[in-house]
């Protein structure tokens, strides 16, 4: 922690979020002018961003806003106590973040809200003219995921998706083997989002995590609102974790797209069970119908040929995994069972461990600045995520996750769900870019620029 903070103190980090954008070099940004950050949404995923912000010297958090004022007021006394300003504070309603984005003093905003108000908080934010960064996942809606695209556009002004996924030390060494061809033509790949939740899902309100059976108003953090897409909604209702990683892989939107998707989706008894064995069967919410299938199974064809499977696996009992697959014509690997195959370089027929291919092709954001990423949660990935939000947003250029990505990867939720509803018959993807795709450039994320 302290390497990482006095390396942040000292230097701007301009290049480990540059790195991975096309045609920059490290040391570009200019830090003599503090980037202004407000942030909407101070809840465990908000704090954690604000984490890592206080150990730059390159931004202000000028303002804030949440309806929760325990929230407001331990994250005032955070920045007070890291040496900052008192930041302005809004959140008499649920519409007092409108008042944040007509601050001046604003330039870029950090959206980590309840999922509901991810969209029309970030359109609102973009038309305000604040560089957008916005968390997972995007949109609910496809008419969401077309807002995102169809604001961005009309504004000019950008947003960044922050899958902080994507820059997973075993994910991004993986990406470096993909681009250097390691596996060879790629051919399929598998993801999801495995995780069992139930303790998060439901709580006593007195705790965040676990210890009841409640959710909604009685409950608080993310049981006060997550739970309640379970009862309602029957599809992959997270699925970035899983499907942006691969998407980057496979140079989705620059060079090659998401074609169509079929779903299908299991009987749902998790969450029915959780609340009978730590509530009753008396409790009221053992009475709960969950439309949301235990396990969710979405194949995804691309415009090259690829296929995708990605699972949606949180309210039963189960180890946590992102399920990775990375297979080409050359050899695979899966993060499950830490594994590798690659034609003439392992035996024949056999697996070889995975982790010395891992640090053979250590990402070159990785071998710098992972010392520094220590702490910063997550196994150091939101020390990159946030970083490269930062540094996008000071030179006011596209993120290396832009709206067009936040869109396409996003939009496995309703696509799932219509897929579902009608016995999986195949769903279109949309194309985010209206062809553009064909003539985008795939990020640099490997060229060694800094």
């Amino acid at each position: 922690m302290d390497s990482r903070r006095n390396f942040i103190k000292k230097t701007a980090l301009f290049g480990a979020g540059i790195s991975i954008l096309p045609n920059l070099t490290f040391g570009m940004a200019s830090s003599e002018e503090k980037l202004k950050i407000g942030m909407i949404g101070v809840g465990l995923r908000g704090t954690n961003h604000l984490d890592n912000l206080l150990l730059r010297n390159d931004v202000v958090i000028t303002a804030i806003c949440d309806i929760d004022v325990a929230r407001t007021n331990l994250v005032v006394d955070k920045i007070i106590s890291k040496g900052g300003k008192k930041p302005l504070v809004f959140g008499k309603n649920e519409y007092d973040y409108k008042n944040l984005l007509e601050l001046d003093n604003v330039d870029a905003v950090i959206i980590s809200t309840p999922w509901l108000w991810h969209t029309r908080m970030a359109k609102d934010t973009m038309r305000a003219g604040k560089y957008t960064g916005l968390e997972v996942s995007a949109a609910n809606t496809m008419e969401e995921c077309w807002d995102l695209v169809n604001t961005h556009e009309e504004t000019g002004t950008h947003l960044m998706i922050l899958e902080n996924v994507n820059y997973r030390r075993d994910v991004m060494a993986v990406l470096n083997m993909v681009k250097q061809n390691v596996f060879g033509e790629l051919i399929h790949f598998r993801c999801g989002y495995q995780h069992d939740l139930r303790a998060v899902k439901f709580n006593n309100g007195k705790q965040p995590y676990g210890g009841g059976v409640e959710f909604g108003e009685k409950a608080i953090s993310e049981a006060k609102w997550r739970t309640q897409h379970s009862v309602l909604r029957n599809g992959d209702i997270y699925p970035t974790h899983g499907v942006g990683p691969i998407a980057a892989m496979c140079d989705i939107n620059r060079g090659n797209r998401f074609m169509s998707l079929t779903s299908h989706a299991s009987k749902g008894v998790g969450l029915h069970n959780y609340i009978v064995k730590n509530g009753g069967e008396q409790h009221p919410n053992s009475k709960v119908k969950f439309k949301l299938g235990d396990v969710v199974t979405s194949t995804i064809e691309t415009a090259n040929g690829e296929t995708i499977i990605v699972t949606h696996d949180t309210n039963l009992p189960r180890p946590y995994s992102l399920g990775f697959r990375v297979q080409g014509a050359n050899g695979l690997w899966e993060v499950d069972g830490n594994r590798i195959h690659i034609d003439g370089q392992t035996k024949a027929h056999q697996w070889d461990e995975a982790n010395k291919w891992l640090k053979k092709y250590d990402h070159p954001l990785w071998q710098k600045f992972g010392d520094h990423a220590e702490g910063a949660g997550h196994g150091g990935m939101d020390f990159f995520v946030i970083n490269a939000f930062v540094e996008s947003a000071k030179l006011k250029i596209a993120p290396p996750m832009d709206a067009y990505d936040a869109a396409a990867w996003s939009a496995v939720t309703p696509l799932s769900e219509a897929s579902i509803e009608n016995n999986g018959e195949p769903q279109d993807f949309p194309d985010f870019t209206r062809g553009n795709w064909v003539k985008r450039e795939p990020y640099s994320w490997i060229k060694n620029t800094y």
